[in-house]
């Protein structure tokens, strides 16, 4: 079956009614994390994401279920309307047994579909050291990046504790969001990796997932 999972980015005087939205639609499963926008000034009116107090809220739903979700963000929140957040699907390939992908998908019954592999947008992940989204978000806006998110978070390294190609396994940690045309993505992800990859200050490490639906995003986002 199409699992997807549902990220969404609003201010965090707005987490109460996504989370409302959610259990009013059978998605029970939410996480959320405290975060903060990047954006600059002259992204706003594009992007949505301005550097504020922000939530994410991360939930799990049936493939089928993601339209409606959709929707419904879009006429009870507004999500659609640059400055009212995001919500993005990204495609689960494959989850730990049976049970693990009953609880994640609400216990709806499972076929043999297979997502889309035709992706518009794709989710740029960066996870750096911390104090250094600014210079990250430099190279990523030269690249053509409108703006991102930030969460705060915490290496713990296991047995490979100290440091790995270079990068600090253990110090605390930033993981910066961007959300990126699928056609500007390698040059944004280059540009990061030039000035900020591994064995410079920032050690960042950073990948990209695919976005197989989203909404709050404008068509000029590039």
């Amino acid at each position: 079956m199409i699992l997807d999972m549902i990220l969404s980015i609003v201010d965090r005087d707005r987490e109460k009614d996504m989370s409302s939205l959610f259990e009013s639609h059978g998605v029970s499963v939410v996480l959320t994390v405290l975060a903060r926008g990047t954006a600059a000034n002259e992204a706003l009116d594009l992007y949505g994401l301005e550097a504020s107090d922000k939530a994410l809220l991360m939930t799990f739903a049936p493939g089928g279920l993601t339209p409606g979700l959709i929707r419904s963000a879009k006429r009870r929140l507004f999500i659609d309307i640059p400055g009212n957040g995001i919500m993005l699907a990204i495609p689960i390939k494959s989850a730990g047994g049976g049970r693990t992908l009953a609880f994640l998908s609400g216990g709806a019954e499972m076929d043999s579909a297979a997502p889309s592999m035709n992706f518009e947008h794709e989710l740029i992940v960066s996870i750096i050291n911390e104090g250094f989204t600014d210079t990250v978000m430099d190279a990523a806006r030269a690249a053509g990046a409108s703006g991102g998110t930030v969460l705060h978070a915490k290496g713990t390294g296991g047995r490979l504790s100290g440091r790995f190609l270079g990068v600090s396994l253990a110090d605390e940690k930033e993981i910066v969001l961007i959300v990126a045309r699928s056609a500007h993505k390698a040059g944004i992800m280059r540009a990061i990796n030039a000035g900020c990859g591994p064995g410079t200050p920032t050690g960042a490490v950073t990948f990209s997932l695919p976005i197989s639906a989203a909404a709050g995003l404008r068509e000029d986002i590039d």
